[in-house]
This record gives C-alpha cells, sequence and structure tokens, in this order.
C-alpha cells in the first residue's frame, strides 16, 4: 500500500469520524462518507484519495460501536489506518469491513509524508524521511479477511469461515 499520510491526534472518537449530527445519513454510506472525519479535519474528505493513510495518536475510533465509522473510512479510499493503539470495537469493527488498522508507533510520522506499507511484513517506510518503522505483522488469517474485503466477503466468498 501506498500513499500520504493525514495526522491526528489522541482520542479521535467515532463522533469525529462520522458526526452524530448527520446520524440520518446512515443509510446513505456514500454521503455520509462525503463527510468523514469533518469534525477533526474539515477538509479531510476533499483531500484524501485512494490509498491514503489515516495516521493518529491512542484510543483512535473510541465511543459509539457504529460499524459506520471503519465503513466510511475505508469508503473514502483510506488504505489504512496507523495509530499507537484503537479502541476494541472500533479495530474489530474496522477488521470487520475490510479496514486495515494498525498499531504502532506513530510520532515520526508527519501531515503529508509519503507512506509504504507492508500488512505480511510488519513494516511502514516513510518515504518522505527516508526512515522504517515495524510494527506486529497482521495474522494471516486477519490479512485473509482484509483481501477479501472483510468478514461478510469472506464467508460469503468461502460459505464460512476458510484460512489456508
Amino acid at each position: 500500500m501506498k500513499g500520504k499520510s493525514f495526522k491526528f491526534g489522541d482520542d479521535i472518537s467515532t463522533d469525529h469520524i462520522a458526526p452524530g449530527r448527520l446520524f440520518h445519513l446512515r443509510t446513505n454510506l456514500p454521503e455520509l462518507a462525503k463527510h468523514v472525519l469533518e469534525d477533526a479535519d474539515p477538509e479531510f474528505a476533499k483531500k484524501v484519495q485512494k490509498g491514503d493513510f489515516v495516521v493518529a495518536g491512542n484510543n483512535f475510533g473510541l465511543g459509539s460501536s457504529r460499524e459506520h465509522a471503519p465503513t466510511i473510512i475505508k469508503m473514502a479510499g483510506v488504505s489504512a489506518v496507523l495509530a499507537k493503539s484503537f479502541a476494541r470495537i472500533f479495530y474489530r469493527n474496522a477488521i470487520n469491513v475490510g479496514l486495515p488498522v494498525l498499531i504502532c508507533d506513530t510520532d515520526q510520522i508527519d501531515e503529508g509524508d509519503q507512506l509504504e506499507v507492508d500488512l505480511a511484513g510488519g513494516l511502514i517506510k516513510d518515504v518522505t524521511k527516508g526512515i522504517e518503522l515495524t510494527f506486529s505483522p497482521l495474522p494471516d488469517a486477519m490479512i485473509t479477511i482484509l483481501n477479501d474485503g472483510g468478514l461478510v466477503a469472506h464467508i460469503e466468498k468461502n460459505k464460512g469461515f476458510k484460512f489456508d
């Protein structure tokens, strides 16, 4: 995966990601995705491009258990979210919808850095700075689910759970 980083701080909640005031759009996800992360960066949805990364601090995705938050991040074209830590339900929902979420030290990554991420190898290359960062590689089963587009897609494709 290759793309530009969009840097956020600690405690980015599901309301920052999918604003509660737009709850009426929950049945129109393409429209809701036009507002992704606007309470943290009002211009994010207009700037993000397919393949880019959300980079954050601690406790990304705290708040509600709505799957809308990771879903609209993925719909916006984000290839992965990198953070120091995630709220547990957000982490699970992200994998379930097919959005890679990586726990790593994000202090050295700045807004706009060009990144390359190897999920299986546990490696992040910050091409802008010429540095490499590591994270615990994702388990093969999780990579399979992500490659299939999420848990539902994986189950539909394989008529149940199947991991080689």
